[in-house]
């Protein structure tokens, strides 16, 4: 039986060993969509992410971007697992993810997501009725946390200090994408994961907005694993890139992108 997740264990540490400790392990992991007499499946034949590193799928829309990081994150259950394991802290037995989507243990997986993930969406997805603190500390709130400084501390890196008090509305796009940075951090989350978050800024905000980003996931060793298709500034910043290609059949019935690193 594996031990219960506390708030307290949740965030791993650096790695000071240099031992590569992988969080991720996926192999032969499929998932497939049917809509209107068109199929869409993505095929992982094997994925390797370690603890500490920093991942990039860069591709334009429709080639499974969204899906893989929904799996990853698991709120995707694929639909064919060879195996999936997850181990998102140094020296514990790895997770046996399928396994607990076999068995419908929703619960445990509810618990993985919510101690172990952030996410930053592309549209911030911030709570409107909350201030920026509210949402910056959100996750930590949830996770009965007390109060450390982080929330000001991640505020104050990210220039938002000063909004602090104030609702999203009242806030620019790129400002509330930073908030929405914040809060997938505040709780010191193993993992980070991105799905095209500075898909709605212009190119400059968004090059500036992404290195900060990286810089506050590298001061707190934080995995972090981001969909994107502006692959310029995203290899300036030194991302391990995920290979994938896309094959779609002549008569259009079934489109595959294979993912692998």
């Amino acid at each position: 039986m594996t031990s219960p997740i506390t708030a307290q264990d949740a965030h791993p540490g650096p790695n000071l060993t240099g031992e590569r400790v992988l969080i991720y392990h996926l192999r032969d992991v499929i998932k497939t969509r049917e809509a209107e007499g068109a199929a869409f499946r993505l095929r992982v034949p094997s994925l390797q992410i370690a603890l500490g590193e920093k991942i990039a799928l860069i591709g334009e829309s429709g080639c499974g971007k969204s899906t893989l990081l929904d799996m990853l994150s698991m709120t995707l259950r694929p639909t064919e697992i060879g195996s999936f394991r997850f181990r998102p802290e140094r020296g514990a037995d790895p997770v046996d993810i399928s396994e607990l989507w076999r068995k419908k243990q929703l619960n445990r997986l509810g618990d993985l997501r919510r101690l172990r993930i952030g996410y930053v969406m592309q549209t911030g997805g911030l709570l409107p009725y909350l201030t920026v603190r509210e949402n910056i500390n959100l996750s930590r709130r949830l996770l009965d946390m007390v109060d450390d400084g982080l929330v000001d501390e991640l505020a104050g890196d990210l220039g938002i200090r000063h909004h602090l008090d104030k609702l999203p509305h009242m806030l620019s796009v790129g400002e509330r994408q930073r908030v929405a940075i914040g809060r997938a951090l505040a709780h010191r989350p193993a993992i980070v994961i991105a799905d095209e978050p500075t898909a709605s800024l212009d190119p400059i905000a968004a090059e500036r907005i992404m290195s900060l980003f990286i810089e506050l996931v590298d001061e707190l060793h934080i995995t972090v694993i981001l969909a994107s298709h502006a692959w310029r500034h995203i290899n300036r910043l030194g991302l391990r890139h995920l290979e994938h290609h896309t094959h779609r059949e002549a008569d259009g019935s079934m489109t595959e992108t294979v993912v692998s690193g």
